[in-house]
């Protein structure tokens, strides 16, 4: 017996790449699944992965950045297999532009899916686990592009903010026997190929399994894993890595309060003499502007 015996279970974007790989390993450990896609073969050719193993599963194609496809997923979940015991929030799309190229569609798009999507199916699916006393997990996705990405301003915002609801429901949820927490997976993926590098340039990386993301996440959302919660874990490839909240760090203090006098005087000594600004972005170079930010050639 797996570790999701008599577990129902819901993977949005599950089709494809990491979700798809989850579907097969929430499967293999017991739990009856969900395999939403939007695009509705894909999603029963997972299914049928699923059940030529011998495991359960059913194909949905709701569109999850609605409240209605939320509703759908939820609810087919329930009728299909009696209940809901994990939501896995997978789902995504890019439309990656630098800042000042991107439009209202690219921003409003990506929002809707990523965060939107989190938001409504792992609410409809905390519902159902009050309304029926068994407690469960939500299992979020994040990425590392939330500490800043060349031409991804849409798609680090949405993972920054489905990392501060993790947080939240974290906290929220716990009375109700619901653990939230998040991954941030690496995995080599048709979505993946798009990124871009510090030079806004695309670069062929190392090729990582999209599966090996999967055995975390059943841990998670088994019974086994019910002291986790609120946490956000690095996953896939050889690593199983925890993202440290943000927090304040060092700082100036000025009885009163500090005035624009002050803080002239006192910036640079603090700041910039000794140096301790923050490095900017995903790949973290050691902060490269103390010599000022002016304008220069345009891009």
């Amino acid at each position: 017996m797996g570790i999701l015996e008599g577990k129902a279970a819901v993977v949005t974007g599950g089709g494809r790449g990491v979700g798809r790989g989850h579907c097969l390993c929430l499967a293999a450990e017991g739990a009856a699944v969900v395999v939403n896609d939007v695009d509705g073969a894909e999603a029963q050719s997972v299914v049928d992965e699923v059940k030529q193993a011998g495991g359960r599963a059913v194909a949905n194609s709701s569109d999850i950045g609605s409240r209605k496809g939320a509703q759908e997923l939820i609810g087919q979940c329930v009728d299909e297999f009696g209940a809901i015991h994990a939501v896995v929030n997978n789902a995504g799309i890019v439309r990656d532009k630098s800042f000042l190229k991107m439009s209202d569609e690219d921003w409003e798009l990506v929002m809707r899916i990523h965060a939107g999507g989190t938001f409504w199916c792992g609410q409809e699916g905390a519902l159902r686990m009050r309304e029926q006393g068994s407690g469960g997990a939500i299992v979020n996705t994040v990425s590392a592009a939330q500490m800043g990405n060349f031409g991804q301003t849409n798609y680090s915002a949405a993972k920054g903010a489905i990392a501060s609801m993790t947080y939240t429901w974290a906290n929220e949820l716990s009375r109700y026997g619901i653990r939230v927490n998040a991954i941030s997976p690496l995995a080599t993926t048709r979505m993946s190929a798009s990124a871009k590098g510090a030079d806004g340039k695309q670069h062929q990386g190392p090729t990582f399994d999209p599966d090996l993301n999967g055995p975390i996440v059943a841990y998670l959302c088994s019974d086994e894993g019910n002291w986790v919660t609120g946490q956000v874990f690095g996953t896939g490839g050889d690593r199983v890595t925890i993202m440290r909240h943000p927090k304040y760090d060092t700082g100036m203090f000025m009885p009163g309060g500090w005035g624009v006098e002050a803080l002239r005087e006192h910036m640079p000594k603090f700041w910039k003499q000794q140096p301790s600004l923050e490095p900017v972005g995903l790949f973290k170079k050691p902060y490269p502007y103390y010599g000022g930010v002016t304008p220069g050639e345009k891009k």
